[in-house]
């Protein structure tokens, strides 16, 4: 219910005391703006962090042969391990937990990519049919490579956008040939990636890299995605592939660089770990600048109660109890941080909004926001340190005695 009377006493109370109202009001809204800010901006770092992982599936677990380090069973150290077709099936089969698993095969440094009268250089990744969803790859038209590209030996091609933009121009590059190391190759489909490099490739079907370039069944790593939930699981799938692949190829499962394991799953905890670090240090930057904010509301309330001392004295001596006493003092503490946490939170609110709509697109840094709870959180913590802010001042204004503040000069 509203009480005109407890409006109209914080009015008169904060308008006798302007100056001194608006440095206290300052020093919260401050606070709370400059702890809007922080937060705001290190979710920006983390959205723009996030926006990387997005170029491979959050869950992408890889698997690459090394080099033995270590003697195993008569095998001396220093021998190559190398993955074959076998062992890229093999996991498939008795790893039923893992899913969109692919054998991929890399030319680094690039390679010669002729349409007609252009050619140009770019990365080749050969790759099995589900390496799409490991690589998060988007298509934009046409299709990927399939599972009959891989099994009937089809000269096939997926190219990025950017190099299907340099080698075709304004050509529609689906239906169209390409000669690689002289072969001709059929785009059947173009990709877009958010990294804008990984534009600059094309994915063939392993099996006819292998045929007419390898001349093996060699591959470089095999690929999956996994239902991770926690750094524990992935240590425990990364163990247990590292053991069965030691069985395959007889090496130590300890040596740990006869194969190596990456995960994107375990660099995204270990940065999302980092952020968590982050959020929590400007949360304590931020709440010790509003603390220093409250502390200046409780001086200012022990002043209020002093200069009040008689009004306090009479309304003791007519019959006020001190919970009304209590209430009077708190209520105005509130009605102070309340509306100078508003003012400002609006303004780093604002800020933010601003610069997410007018920050170009970059890598690093996107879509500066707080949530609705943290600005929920904060209004909540404004109301708390308040109350707090008031208490003692409210209790010293309830035990005077009447006698003791009429005599007040």
């Amino acid at each position: 219910m509203f009480d005109y009377d407890k409006w109209t006493e914080v009015y008169y109370s904060i308008k006798q005391n302007k100056l001194r109202a608006f440095l206290t009001g300052f020093s919260v809204a401050w606070g709370i703006f400059m702890l809007i800010i922080l937060l705001g901006a290190g979710q920006g770092l983390q959205n723009g962090v996030e926006k990387q992982f997005e170029s491979d599936a959050v869950n992408s677990v890889w698997i690459g042969a090394g080099t033995t380090e270590k003697p195993f069973e008569g095998y001396k150290s220093g021998r190559q391990i190398i993955f074959k077709n076998k062992d890229f099936e093999s996991v498939k089969a008795d790893f039923p937990e893992v899913s969109n698993v692919s054998a991929r095969l890399n030319v680094w440094g690039g390679s010669s990519i002729v349409y007609k009268n252009e050619y140009a250089t770019f990365d080749l990744k050969a790759v099995h049919p589900d390496h799409r969803y490991v690589e998060n790859v988007k298509i934009s038209s046409g299709r990927f490579i399939n599972q009959t590209d891989i099994d009937d030996y089809r000269k096939t091609a997926v190219i990025g956008k950017l190099a299907a933009e340099i080698l075709f121009k304004e050509e529609d590059p689906i239906g169209k040939f390409v000669q690689i190391y002289g072969i001709n190759f059929l785009i059947v489909g173009v990709f877009v990636d958010k990294q804008e490099q990984e534009m600059k490739r094309l994915y063939l079907p392993i099996s006819v890299f292998q045929k007419l370039m390898s001349g093996n069944e060699d591959i470089g790593q095999i690929s999956m995605t996994a239902p991770l939930q926690n750094q524990s699981e992935m240590d425990s799938l990364e163990k247990t592939l590292r053991t069965y692949l030691a069985t395959r190829h007889q090496f130590d499962p300890t040596d740990q660089r006869a194969i190596w394991v990456w995960s994107n799953f375990k660099e995204y905890l270990q940065v999302m770990k980092l952020f968590g670090g982050i959020k929590m240090f400007v949360w304590i930057v931020g709440l010790l600048t509003i603390i220093a904010g409250i502390v200046g509301v409780s001086n200012i309330m022990l002043v209020v109660v002093k200069e009040r001392t008689k009004e306090i004295g009479i309304r003791k001596a007519i019959g006020a109890q001190p919970s009304h006493i209590i209430g009077l003092i708190v209520f105005e503490s509130v009605v102070i941080t309340s509306v100078a946490g508003y003012m400002g939170m609006l303004p780093g609110i604002l800020i933010l909004e601003l610069i997410s709509k007018n920050l170009p697109a970059g890598d690093f840094f996107a879509n500066p926001s707080v949530s609705l709870e943290v600005v929920l959180l904060a209004m909540f913590i404004l109301v708390a340190a308040g109350v707090i802010a008031s208490y003692l001042p409210a209790r010293h204004a309830a035990l005077i005695k009447p006698i003791e503040a009429l005599n007040e000069k």
